[in-house]
């Protein structure tokens, strides 16, 4: 694979600021002890034909000391990295003219911490550009491992045609925070121009595959050898135009000094903060009642009927199996706001491995939270990002997890519904009305959230059982027959609603169990966070 970026060392100097010590050794070069920057640039030229160089790399980023650039920032507000950038750029131009053609040289100055005192890092190649004073940003660079969290890698502009992602920022233009790949391998962004597509290649072709999603909008590298489960050797890419006027805002904190023009940067969105209780009201404090006993003990399970294995095969009789059976199909999250008085400040809670949902955890392979601001946020391994909704998600390949905006007659109660790949059920015996709610036992296995940990106040603290928001003790009775399911509310301050296969209104149940409401199989019934599908 070609050499895209050159990373070398100058070694130590005396002077870091001494642009002409970096430069050239005093006297003949065939003496000196190191190569310096003109030697580097001379015996790597960007074109040559055969032995003699016809074109030279124009744009050079030179590392310092973090200490020395600090300090010149603090005395001299950055005067000796600019004199340095600028004395460096006439040499460049003085030595190497003929070389340039319409190439305009372009020196970056930036600080490491890695460097010790008196060390200089020099680096220069077909994939490093410095973009000129005012150049918007054409594009924004960003990758997930679980495409819920999204961190921003670089920028690219109109004349960068060639950038590198990689490992580490020696090899590449530059680094990819949670490269899960080998170190030698890389991936080519290439712009030919506004007008044209951008371009994704990946090197070395043999180890890695790549695929556009077109209706997700970023690009899958899966590395090809099958050992690596889940998603550890899978990368999601997004490029997306930025926003010009976003482009020109700099990076929040950047610790290191530029001449010309900084990079910018383009920082994930930071959280805003949310909104504090009313003043004057102390948030309820809520007793923690005494758990029931396991839900496997309390949830009746028919057994099917299979014939007895003592007898003959052509004498056993066959009972149909009842098929009735209520399924979780998504999560509502509430809109916390509405419940402000409680104290409440976040409801979180996260698919495992397995995609069964639950309390959030360290191992949990995506989550979900709404805070009391009533904004969406998506939990991965790399923290928490706010999104929009609606959103989609591929956490593992072969997993589309659908974050939905709710329907306008549930907007009111609900920020997002997040649609479960893999619906826990449980079965519903012909004929018997069974009830569910927070004294309800016979589907309890379906309130995921009445874990602790789901439900945080605002002082971060567990603060009880999710279920308390929205969701009565006794909130609606479910009766399975031969034409649907016959749903009533059992408590009058219970909000029900009728979903149908699509998730779409269908309208409010306010029928009591005198009257109940008819729900067809495929539908939907929404109590409290529960998002129940009724199937027959």
């Amino acid at each position: 694979m070609p050499v895209y970026v050159q990373h070398e060392s100058l070694g130590k100097v005396n002077d870091v600021f001494n642009a002409e010590a970096l430069w050239q050794a005093p006297g003949l070069a065939l003496f000196a002890r190191r190569p310096l920057l003109r030697d580097l640039l001379e015996r790597s030229p960007r074109e040559q034909r055969g032995r003699a160089a016809t074109r030279c790399f124009s744009h050079i980023t030179l590392v310092l000391p973090q200490d020395e650039v600090d300090d010149d920032r603090h005395l001299t507000r950055g005067a000796r990295v600019r004199d340095l950038a600028q004395t460096l750029q006439s040499l460049h131009q003085k030595d190497f003219g003929d070389l340039l053609g319409a190439d305009e040289v372009r020196y970056h100055v930036v600080g490491s911490e890695q460097l010790e005192a008196g060390q200089v890092e020099v680096k220069f190649g077909h994939a490093v550009y410095l973009p000129a004073p005012g150049e918007q940003v054409q594009y924004t660079v960003s990758v997930s491992r679980d495409s819920a969290i999204w961190q921003t890698v670089c920028p690219v502009y109109p004349g960068q045609r060639l950038t590198v992602l990689g490992h580490d920022a020696a090899s590449a233009t530059h680094a990819v925070p949670g490269w899960p790949f080998a170190l030698d391998g890389a991936i080519l962004l290439i712009n030919d121009g506004p007008d044209a597509p951008m371009e994704v290649h990946v090197r070395p072709k043999e180890a890695f595959e790549s695929s556009f999603d077109d209706a997700a909008g970023y690009y899958t590298i899966r590395a090809r050898h099958g050992d690596t489960p889940g998603n550890a050797g899978r990368l999601l890419l997004k490029i997306a135009r930025s926003n010009p006027a976003a482009a020109l805002a700099p990076a929040a904190g950047m610790a290191s000094a530029a001449i010309s023009s900084a990079v910018p940067g383009n920082p994930a969105p930071a959280r805003p903060a949310s909104a504090p209780p009313a003043p004057g009201r102390a948030p309820a404090v809520w007793k923690t009642r005494s758990r029931t006993p396991d839900d496997a003990e309390l949830t009746a399970t028919p057994a099917l009927h299979r014939a007895s294995a003592r007898m003959p095969a052509d004498e056993a009789t066959f009972a149909p199996v009842a098929r009735q059976r209520i399924a979780l199909a998504a999560l509502a999250l509430p809109r916390l706001s509405r419940y402000r008085e409680t104290g409440a400040g976040l409801l979180e809670f996260g698919l495992d491995r397995n995609l069964v949902a639950g309390a959030p955890g360290k191992d949990a392979l995506i989550g979900f939270a709404v805070d009391e601001a009533d904004e969406v946020y998506a939990v991965g391994a790399a923290g928490r990002q706010r999104i929009a909704v609606p959103n989609r998600f591929a956490p593992v390949d072969g997993v589309d997890l659908r974050v939905l905006a709710p329907a306008p007659e549930l907007a009111e109660r609900y920020s997002a519904l997040v649609c479960l790949p893999q619906a826990p059920s449980l079965p519903v015996p012909g004929g018997a009305r069974i009830a569910f709610g927070r004294g309800g036992q016979a589907l309890a296995g379906l309130r995921v959230l009445d874990a602790a940990g789901c439900l945080r106040g605002a002082d971060g603290l567990d603060a009880g059982s999710a279920d308390r928001l929205g969701l009565s003790r006794n909130a609606v009775s479910i009766e399975p027959g031969p034409e649907g399911f016959r749903v009533a509310r059992l408590s009058p301050t219970q909000a029900l609603y009728h979903l149908d296969e699509r998730l779409g209104f269908v309208g409010l149940i306010e029928q009591g169990p005198d009257a109940p409401c008819l729900v067809p199989p495929g539908h939907h019934i929404v109590a409290g966070h529960y998002v129940l599908r009724v199937e027959g």
